[in-house]
């Protein structure tokens, strides 16, 4: 089994990205897998496929091949070892050369409860490649530490002020059934909170791998929201070698003049375009340009600017020739980190 895991900053675009993937042969996609616990065990949210995460036939299938079923987890234990060692504020300890004892033995318990679910996926797939869209930063760390033999992780980056745009929208939740109000963020908050955590994956990168004989090639590789927007056939064709599917004969037939044919995602949480199936447009969303208030764009442009020209942002974006709307984003707020 080989794990893809992307990671990032939330409405950077994981979840549109993650589905397109999912399309290809061999490849299983699961959403966010850090939110299972509290949204799927827990709460007993609806699944991407539209019925509750414990009436959904693969969710079950899963959790009785992890745990012998959902009720045997430990959610408590889960949520401890989140707080002890699956917080962004335990990046830095979790980038330190070595790790104590009890800090490593924690660390490995926690990623074995995710690891339980990554192999039962596989399992009862048959999927060769798991996609996992947590982009929690934290998991990230640990599982280069303690996650499996091989792991792929994906560095997805979005222009900051779309992400801090997207933010202030209003959005329908399928869940509900309403239109529900997202909590407007302050700019600089919105701004530190896209350079702290992609600076981390950037500190990631230069780490590399912990453990020998942990697969060959690098261990994290970064791409632009807009560059997959941009040319979706030859990003799937990148990111399927990535994930090391076959680099030749890949079946792109779902991909076709900025559309996609999306079938169904069994995922427990992200964006509310997890629910959508059939055609679905693929649109840059650009429309901070022009509602993203000046002092809040000129906050976020200041605030991001070293990570801005690391990234090329400083340049002109390309122009697209389908026209740029905001229901391809990322449209679900991430829950609050405890830091």
């Amino acid at each position: 089994m080989r794990l893809f895991y992307i990671g990032g900053i939330g409405r950077s675009g994981s979840t549109l990205l993650e589905r397109v993937l999912n399309e290809l042969p061999g490849v299983c996609g699961l959403g966010e897998v850090a939110q299972v616990w509290d949204n799927g065990v827990r709460d007993n949210r609806l699944c991407g496929c539209g019925v509750p995460f414990r009436s959904c036939p693969l969710w079950s299938r899963i959790g009785e091949y992890a745990f012998g079923g959902w009720d045997n987890v430990d959610l408590d234990r889960i949520s401890w070892l989140r707080d002890t060692v699956g917080r962004t504020r335990h990046v830095g300890s979790l980038a330190a050369p070595w790790l104590g004892h009890r800090r490593r033995s924690r660390v490995r318990e926690y990623v074995d409860y995710h690891a339980r679910v990554y192999t039962a996926a596989a399992v009862v797939t048959g999927a060769r490649v798991v996609v996992d869209s947590s982009k929690d930063t934290a998991l990230a760390y640990c599982l280069r530490w303690a996650g499996p033999a091989d792991l792929r992780i994906l560095h997805l980056v979005r222009d900051p002020r779309g992400v801090a745009y997207s933010w202030t929208r209003r959005v329908h939740d399928p869940e509900s059934g309403t239109d529900v109000a997202v909590p407007m963020f302050p700019a600089a908050r919105c701004a530190l909170t896209w350079s702290g955590h992609n600076a981390a994956y950037d500190l990631l990168t230069r780490l590399g791998r912990r453990r020998r004989g942990a697969g060959a090639g690098r261990l994290v590789h970064r791409m632009r929201y807009e560059e997959f927007l941009a040319d979706p056939q030859a990003a799937v064709v990148t990111l399927s070698r990535l994930a090391g599917l076959p680099a030749t004969g890949v079946d792109l037939s779902y991909l076709s003049e900025g559309e996609a044919e999306l079938s169904e995602l069994h995922s427990v949480s992200g964006n509310r375009m997890r629910f959508t199936t059939g055609r679905t447009t693929l649109r840059v969303d650009d429309a901070w340009r022009t509602a993203l208030p000046v002092a809040a764009r000129r906050t976020v442009t200041g605030l991001c600017a070293p990570l801005l020209r690391r990234y090329g942002y400083h340049r002109p974006l390309p122009v697209l020739s389908v026209p740029s709307r905001t229901d391809a984003a990322e449209s679900r707020l991430p829950q609050r980190q405890k830091v």
